[in-house]
């Protein structure tokens, strides 16, 4: 599925939400719950807001970013890899922002010096905002309740859930022609519906289906996935001046082994399930 799970098996216009945390560093070795690595300051930007580093995402994304508001998250894959970049960048502050996922591919939010909110890097998206290198490959996948057997060729027959403005609303629309889809606006609508029977399943990215099934005590499974070949991103505003410094701090993390680590520690074991043995089906 990704190339950083393929290594630990061998090595996706609303206002901005009201809710944002502002986090003082304690100390140089942690930022919430998490490990720092590299030289703070190695890598110096121009924030958005003078002496923090202002965070975008979208809520609730758990393994990503581990609580339901700003105030209550202290760790996951992307709030760590959040802290690790104000390290380099040698801050003081991290604001972390919650956002309209439909509005943030859009372009329409401000004041911020990037996103992190499992965003699939796509030409029509890269128009209005631009992208980093990429840090983690992802593809769609199936969600549906437990004991409920999943068949593509029924698909015809099923109402599935989808999110505004996801690459997997598009793959859906596409490709697969379900009997109808219901747009949402974040993954934990989605989820809800699916529990009260409202839809018959869920399409979106793997890598978070798989942290909504974690959620659920059992409830809900992905049983199968289709390959699209896409990679998250970070998302800046058009044209931002601390491009280069984002993607230096990426390369880094990833040379380093700090993203594996990581992944490791907030994604695989948190799931409970390797996503490269999820059995992958065509449209």
């Amino acid at each position: 599925m990704n190339s950083l799970f393929r290594n630990l098996v061998t090595a996706g216009c609303s206002l901005l939400a009201a809710t944002a945390l502002t986090v003082p560093f304690a100390h140089a070795e942690k930022i919430g719950n998490c490990e720092l690595s590299g030289e703070k300051g190695s890598v110096p930007i121009e924030p958005a807001v003078a002496g923090q580093l202002t965070v975008e995402t979208n809520l609730p994304a758990p393994g990503w970013w581990n609580g339901d508001s700003p105030d209550t998250i202290k760790d996951g894959y992307e709030y760590c890899m959040a802290a690790n970049m104000a390290y380099l960048a040698g801050l003081d502050k991290l604001k972390v922002v919650n956002v309209s996922f439909d509005a943030l591919v859009a372009g329409q939010t401000k004041d911020f010096d990037l996103a992190l909110a499992e965003i699939s890097i796509t030409p029509a998206r890269a128009k209005v905002v631009d992208f980093s290198v990429p840090y983690f490959d992802s593809d769609i996948g199936v969600m549906v309740k437990k004991g409920e057997d999943f068949d593509p060729a029924k698909l015809k027959d099923m109402t599935v859930a989808v999110m505004q403005g996801t690459t997997g609303a598009a793959f859906t629309a596409k490709n697969l022609h379900p009997k109808a889809e219901k747009v949402f606006p974040d993954m934990g609508g989605m989820t809800t519906a699916l529990m009260a029977n409202q839809v018959d399943a869920i399409i979106h990215d793997t890598s978070i289906v798989l942290g909504a099934a974690s959620q659920s005590n059992g409830a809900l499974v992905v049983p199968d996935q289709y390959s699209t070949g896409e990679s998250y991103g970070a998302l800046y505003p058009k044209g931002s001046k601390n491009a280069k410094a984002f993607d230096k701090m990426i390369e880094t993390m990833k040379k380093d082994g700090t993203l594996d680590k990581l992944a490791k520690k907030y994604l695989a074991d948190a799931w409970g399930a390797d996503p490269t043995k999820i059995p992958y089906i065509k449209p």
